[in-house]
C-alpha cells in the first residue's frame, strides 16, 4: 500500500460538499477563500496570494519526499453552490497506520456546519482505506470552534500537546 501514498488522494463527498484531490489551479479561487486574516487567528501567518498558494499547491501535489508519508488535500466545493469554500487535509504515515488532519473552511461558509461535515467526511474517507488506524489533530486551546468539529469527527482530547496545541486522537496508538 506504501505505492498508494504518494499519488494523491480519491475525492470523496459528503451530503453537501465535494472533496476534490487538490490542483494547483484552484490556487486563484482559494486565494479569495482564504483571504480573511482571521483564519489565522491561532494559526499565525497571513492570507497567502494566488500566486504564493500556486507555488505552495505545486509543492502538495508533487507529494512527500518521505517514503511511506503522504501529504493528501483535497478544496472543498459546496456541491448546491458550486464554488469552493475551504479545504481539508491529511499527513498520512503508512508506518505508524496514522493521520494528522486539519481543515480550514473560509469566513463566508462558517457557521453552516461545513467544517464539522467535512472533518467527519475527511475521518471516514481516511478509515475506510485501512491504511489508517489513528487519526489526530492539534488543536489551540482557545480555537472552541475547531474543538467542536474535532469531536463532531469523532476525535477526542488527549493529555498530549504539542506547540502549545492539544492533540486530539480518534483511533488510538497500536502496535
Amino acid at each position: 500500500m506504501e505505492n498508494r501514498v504518494n499519488p494523491g488522494p480519491d475525492p470523496f463527498a459528503t451530503a453537501r460538499l465535494d472533496a476534490l484531490p487538490l490542483r494547483v489551479a484552484y490556487a486563484d479561487e482559494m486565494a479569495a477563500v482564504l483571504a480573511d486574516p482571521a483564519l489565522h487567528t491561532y494559526t499565525g501567518g497571513a492570507p497567502e496570494t494566488a500566486d504564493e498558494l500556486r507555488a505552495r499547491y505545486e509543492r502538495q501535489t508533487a507529494g512527500s519526499p518521505h517514503p511511506g508519508v503522504g501529504w493528501w488535500n483535497w478544496v472543498l466545493r459546496v456541491r448546491d453552490e458550486g464554488c469552493l469554500a475551504g479545504y481539508v487535509q491529511a499527513t498520512v504515515n503508512v508506518r505508524d497506520t496514522e493521520a494528522e488532519i486539519a481543515w480550514v473552511v473560509g469566513t463566508r461558509w462558517q457557521g453552516r456546519g461545513y467544517a464539522k461535515e467535512a472533518a467527519a467526511g475527511l475521518v471516514a474517507h481516511l478509515t475506510a482505506l485501512r491504511v489508517v488506524r489513528t487519526v489526530v489533530a492539534h488543536i489551540h486551546p482557545d480555537h472552541e470552534a475547531s474543538a467542536a468539529v474535532a469531536a463532531g469527527a469523532g476525535l477526542l482530547p488527549t493529555e498530549e500537546w504539542c506547540d502549545g496545541e492539544r492533540r486530539w486522537e480518534r483511533g488510538g496508538r497500536e502496535g
